[in-house]
Order: C-alpha cells, then structure tokens, then sequence
C-alpha cells in the first residue's frame, strides 16, 4: 500500500507532469546530440569540468581569507589557487584536458573493478555473481580506456555524457507518466 505522505507529494506533482515531461524529452534530445557529436561533447564536457574548478578554487580561497585566524587557512588558499589554476589550464587546453581526465578514469575504473571482483570473489554473500559482474564490466571499461588511449580521450566523457543524458531524460519521461496516471488508478483511490 502506498504512503500517505508520499500520496500527498505525488498529488502536488501530479498537475506538473507536464514539466517532468518536457524535462525529459528535451534531455533525451540533448543526449541524441552528444551522441551523434561525441568528440564535440567531450570537449563541453571538459569545459565544464574546468570552469567548475575555476569557480571552486575562487570560493575555497575566498573562504581562506574568511577564516584566516584558523591554522588550515594555508592548506584552503593553496588548494584554492591551485584549483583555479588547474582550471584555467583545463578550459585554455581542453583536448588535453580530455585526455587527463580519461587517463583518470581509466585508473578509477581499472582500480576499482579489479577491487570489486576481488572482494566479490572473497566474500561471497547472497548473489554475489552480480557484485563479480559489476567488477569485472567496470574493470574491462578500465582496461579499454587505456588500450584505446589517447582515442579513447576524445570520445569517452561525450559518450558518458550522452548516456547519462539519455538515461536521466527517459527517467524523467516515464516519472511524468506514472505521476500522471497514478492518482487516477482505483487502487490509489481506495488508499487515500
């Protein structure tokens, strides 16, 4: 049986499905184009990426001199600086940037894939094949960023980035719809 409260927040939802709707179709369409413009993507997406560690490395230096009585203050103005500067490097070099940040993947992914299956393998919980599946798709992921590198930097995060673009926007889609027709369905009608 549904919740009540959770009843309650869907009904006030219920008359904006519209807008979940429209959310998602326009994320589905923005996902087709990173899809269809991966390298171009990819370059947005390190962009992104950089200006964001512009903006962060301007806030923790800015929060250095805000608590500058505090013994971290050096630590919070270095890391500030070199955020703004790693950043501004990344945005004036995005294909290089790209490549970093997929050779950073590539490390993440083959690290914790080769983690996951082992300790899958060692624990062997209640269906713990999944857990070794997990560990062994995300470690082939690793390994194929680093076979395919330096390629792999130019199609990766846009590929990624179209996926989880796509994913997000069917989410959203099909969260419009079950909002939409949930309060109509007699079982809702009998639990409120």
């Amino acid at each position: 049986m549904i919740d009540a409260v959770l009843l309650a927040d869907i009904e006030k939802l219920r008359y904006r499905w519209g807008w979940f709707l429209a959310l998602g179709i326009l994320l589905l369409i923005l996902g087709t184009i990173a899809f269809f413009t991966v390298p171009v993507a990819t370059l947005a997406t390190v962009i992104a990426l950089g200006w964001v560690l512009v903006v962060s490395g301007i806030i923790e230096a800015i929060h250095a001199f805000r608590v500058r009585r505090w013994g971290g203050v050096v630590l919070h103005l270095i890391a500030g600086i070199l955020g703004v500067l790693v950043g501004l490097l990344i945005v004036t070099h995005p294909v290089a940037g790209a490549l970093v940040w997929t050779l950073l993947f590539a490390s993440f992914f083959t690290a914790i894939g080769l983690f996951r299956l082992i300790a899958a393998a060692s624990v062997k919980y209640p269906n713990w094949g999944w857990a070794v599946f997990d560990g062994i798709v995300t470690f082939l992921l690793g390994i194929l960023l680093w076979v395919q590198w330096p390629w792999s930097g130019f199609w990766f995060l846009g590929l990624a980035l179209g996926i989880s673009l796509t994913l997000r926007g069917w989410t959203y889609v099909m969260f419009a719809f079950s909002i939409r027709g949930l309060l109509g369905s007699s079982e809702v009608r009998q639990a409120v």
